[in-house]
């Protein structure tokens, strides 16, 4: 009754990828920086191998393969988006190791990119992670850069039932 018994949860997610982490801000691209998809964080990735940053069910695989949307059980809505501009690409330095409705724990490879391929075609090859469903979020911490590993905690997300 008016919220009074609703219980806090809390989901860490982790970096898909090993690279250099950054708040969106630090992208300068415009949907993502200013946040009109989410909030969300940035790696700069140096391996070639995405991973997933939470578990869940895969609710999406773009037909160009540089975007997969992530379900978690708590429902909350994960966009993993490889690349900047990169849909004229036509998914060419992509490999999906999922499709929709496969069920994936955290640490799951989802694909791996080219990153040679992007950054020739003077694209940058960052992975964007982003929370497209923010209104269940109640809190979300702070993302700083840094050098991460796959797998390293990067942000935790509290929200209510």
């Amino acid at each position: 009754m008016f919220g009074l018994f609703k219980k806090e949860k809390r989901e860490v997610y982790v970096a898909p990828v090993t690279g250099r982490l950054m708040p969106l801000e630090d992208l300068k691209d415009g949907v993502f920086s200013e946040k009109m998809m989410g909030e969300g964080y940035a790696i700069a990735p140096e391996e070639n191998t995405v991973y997933a940053p939470i578990s869940g069910v895969i609710s999406s695989v773009f037909p160009t393969k540089h975007a997969i949307g992530i379900t978690s059980g708590t429902g909350l809505e994960v966009l993993v988006h490889m690349g900047i501009d990169i849909v004229e690409m036509d998914g060419t330095p992509f490999e999906t190791r999922i499709s929709a409705g496969d069920e994936v724990e955290v640490g799951d490879e989802l694909s791996t990119i080219n990153i040679t391929e992007i950054k020739d075609s003077g694209r940058n090859p960052a992975i964007v992670v982003v929370f497209t469903n923010m209104n269940k979020v109640k809190d979300f911490s702070a993302v700083n850069a840094k050098q991460v590993v796959h797998g390293d905690p990067v942000t935790t997300l509290t929200y209510t039932d």
